[in-house]
């Protein structure tokens, strides 16, 4: 409830000044992308605008963190596209509102915790993926359709939209070498639709993407039968959808973080793009999640609190009320050119000047995420791959320490002395270490170093006694938990207990 009621984080220091101009500029880098994507999935153009508003306003309110912009994302959109397909918009918007069901589920069982399972060479994976996936969709808009066929501009056309945009550029590069006092972004923006308007420059407008006006986002009912069999359709792309969703904005988050030196609240987050996502399947809207481009674009024209995002969609929602018309007219260079930086910007290029210094399977891992997210824009599964396969070489290194320090004392006892954890991945290694054969009639397996971590290793133990019973010696364990001599089917046999020197751990069954 605390976290609720500094809602707007009235104790942080805000710079309203860059707030409001961030916000400015997010609006406006925000309503192409949600405005192709929509087109791109077959949805009504201002599904797009309807759902950058719903999550923008929402999240930035409710969200996890100050900072992080939401809005109608291609990430979550992209998983729709084959329920637009075959089924239509109506179990679309029912999807989307289940989506935030689970999301919120997610929220208040506080499972977005678990993101910390993500590791570094994924987090690198992932954010340079996207990155890749930005600037080759900005490529679309050097292409036009001609006689119904999708070409590349050429010529005049071609040379125009070049060099806007390498004007927009180059006002993103050197203006905060100037100054700083204005977001670099927002002023290529307004200095390219100058130089269009001025000069009545023949180029592509956002107006030749879409219409982007409308009226407030209507409440509308999915127009879907209540039924079992409408549940079993739309329930696989709402998990996706909103595992997506969740991975992204998490990801995002957690890199928001690392920017600004501070804590998100995962579970917070979660909870607000739920909501959000409820709206839109109620308000018209395609759904959403964080957007990592345009967070970096509010990042770096200097917002740190809640109000940039506030401010971004009340403006979206404000030019699709009443100045259409004049944002229309902006040019799509201009657009293009600043998301081309923020591509830029997002690239991890540290992985680089590291590279020569990360593990073989770390790089294999960051690769493998970049790959799978450019090629199949499927971030979420991207990112569990990524993992399990982290695991599973965490798991293979960790299950080579395992050793066994060997010695017999004065009255002829064998000590074997563990080393390393005791879990399914070292079970084989574990049993290798006992010549059972040749051991004396007592022997002692000492885990004051190592540690019991499953029933893998439970298992492993019974049966090494019971190896031990039947060539008729005697073994005890000793530094064993709790957990562990509950668990061990011949314990009272064998297990020598040491109340001080013994560790208290639980055993995974």
């Amino acid at each position: 409830m605390n976290a609720y009621l500094n809602l707007f984080d009235f104790k942080q220091k805000v710079n309203y000044k860059n707030e409001i101009l961030a916000g400015l500029t997010v609006a406006m880098t925000m309503m192409p992308e949600s405005l192709s994507f929509a087109i791109l999935a077959g949805f009504p153009p201002l599904t797009g605008l309807y759902a950058a508003f719903i999550m923008g306003i929402v999240t930035s309110i409710f969200g996890g963190r100050p900072g992080l912009i939401s809005g109608g994302a291609g990430a979550t959109v992209i998983t729709l596209i084959a329920l637009m397909q075959s089924h239509g918009l109506e179990y679309v918007f029912a999807a989307v509102a289940l989506a935030g069901i689970f999301q919120i589920l997610v929220g208040v069982f506080r499972f977005g915790k678990f993101i910390r399972l993500v590791p570094q060479p994924v987090m690198y994976g992932f954010v340079n993926g996207l990155a890749v996936v930005i600037f080759m969709s900005q490529l679309e808009h050097f292409k036009t359709v001609v006689n119904g066929e999708t070409v590349w501009l050429s010529g005049t056309p071609l040379m125009i939209m070049a060099g806007l945009v390498a004007l927009t550029i180059a006002i993103v590069l050197v203006l905060p070498k100037i100054t700083k006092a204005v977001p670099p972004s927002l002023v290529a923006i307004i200095v390219v639709f100058a130089v269009v308007f001025v000069f009545n420059v023949d180029t592509k407008t956002v107006r030749d993407i879409a219409s982007i006006s409308g009226g407030f986002p209507p409440f509308h009912v999915p127009q879907i039968p209540f039924e079992l069999a409408t549940l079993q359709i739309i329930f696989p792309y709402a998990l996706i959808m909103g595992g997506v969703g969740l991975t992204e904005g998490l990801l995002t988050l957690n890199l928001v973080d690392e920017i600004t030196a501070t804590r998100g609240n995962g579970n917070r987050e979660c909870i607000a793009q739920g909501s959000a996502n409820i709206l839109n399947g109620f308000f018209f809207g395609m759904g959403g999640c964080p957007m990592i481009a345009q967070t970096l674009v509010n990042l770096s024209a200097g917002a740190r609190a809640r109000l940039s995002g506030i401010i971004a969609s009340l403006t979206i929602l404000a030019i699709i009320l009443f100045a259409s018309p004049l944002i229309e007219l902006v040019p799509m260079a201009a657009l293009t050119g600043v998301m081309i930086m923020v591509a830029i910007g997002t690239f991890e290029w540290v992985s680089f000047r590291i590279i020569n210094k990360m593990p073989k399977q770390d790089i294999f891992v960051g690769m493998l995420v970049a790959a799978i997210t450019i090629y199949l824009h499927n971030l979420a599964l991207a990112v569990l791959i990524g993992v399990i396969i982290s695991a599973l070489v965490f798991a293979w290194e960790s299950a080579k320490r395992i050793r066994a320090k060997k010695f017999t004392d004065a009255n002829g006892v064998k000590h074997y002395k563990i080393y390393g954890p005791l879990f399914f991945g070292s079970v084989t290694a574990f049993n290798e270490k006992f010549d059972i054969q040749s051991d004396p009639k007592e022997v002692i397996i000492d885990f004051s170093e190592s540690r019991v971590a499953d029933m893998s290793g439970i298992e492993a133990l019974n049966k090494i006694t019971e190896r031990y019973h039947k060539a008729g010696k005697k073994v005890l364990l000793k530094h064993l938990s709790p957990d562990c001599r509950q668990l061990l089917i011949n314990a009272e046999d064998v297990i020598a207990v040491n109340i001080v020197d013994d560790p208290t751990y639980h055993v995974a069954r």
